[in-house]
């Protein structure tokens, strides 16, 4: 997936955060600064890029403390599926808990990294958006080709089902009637549905071990 050059510019902007250390000063990106607090963002589309980033991130972390609470915000529009499938296997990998929270948009791949944090700590902020679907794409070449590139669109499509059975409690009919298109959901909406498991206008409580 091509990068954005909206989004390219916005990394330029990334603020820098200063720290008085025994050594002087130190400046972090903010992001960087964050992750020291383990805090993850998932900010724009994801493509490979990102989700080996993601991945690297919660790897890191967890061998800092696997028993401490990482804390992963995602507003995002989606992106390529197995972009989102390497961030999602991780987090299940590893042993730390990770708490969700969806500030802006969850879409797509979004909305399934959004349900796969840790049973309890799935939240959104009250003015966030949820969207789900089914896998699209797009193929061309010898008609065999298309014919392979159309069947693992469907097996991609089941296996993402399935992830969201798992992790909403709802049947999978009800998953593949909600993905057949675009389904957009409120917060409150999303909480009916199973995707998180609470609306918060406050920071959620933190483990602290």
């Amino acid at each position: 997936m091509d990068r954005d050059p909206t989004e390219i510019y916005m990394n330029s902007l990334v603020p820098m955060v200063v720290e008085q250390t025994a050594r002087g000063e130190r400046a972090y990106d903010i992001y960087s600064r964050l992750l020291k607090e383990r805090i993850i963002f998932l900010t724009g589309p994801v493509y490979d890029q990102v989700g080996s980033l993601i991945a690297a991130q919660l790897l890191f972390l967890e061998s800092e403390n696997p028993s401490k609470e990482i804390s992963f915000y995602i507003n995002s529009p989606g992106g390529v599926v197995s972009a989102g499938l390497a961030i999602y296997d991780t987090m299940q990998y590893i042993k730390s808990p990770v708490s969700t929270v969806c500030i802006g948009q969850a879409a797509s791949m979004g909305s399934l990294l959004l349900a796969a944090g840790e049973k309890g700590k799935r939240f959104a902020l009250p003015n966030s958006r949820v969207m789900v679907h089914q896998p699209s794409g797009g193929a061309q070449g010898q008609a065999a080709d298309i014919e392979i590139q159309a069947r693992e669109i469907l097996t991609l499509r089941r296996r993402l089902n399935d992830i969201y059975v798992t992790h909403t409690g709802q049947t999978l009919e009800a998953i593949e009637q909600a993905l057949e298109r675009d389904r957009f959901m409120s917060a409150d909406e999303a909480k009916t549905f199973g995707l998180i498991d609470e609306v918060v206008t406050k920071q959620p409580a933190k483990d602290t071990k």
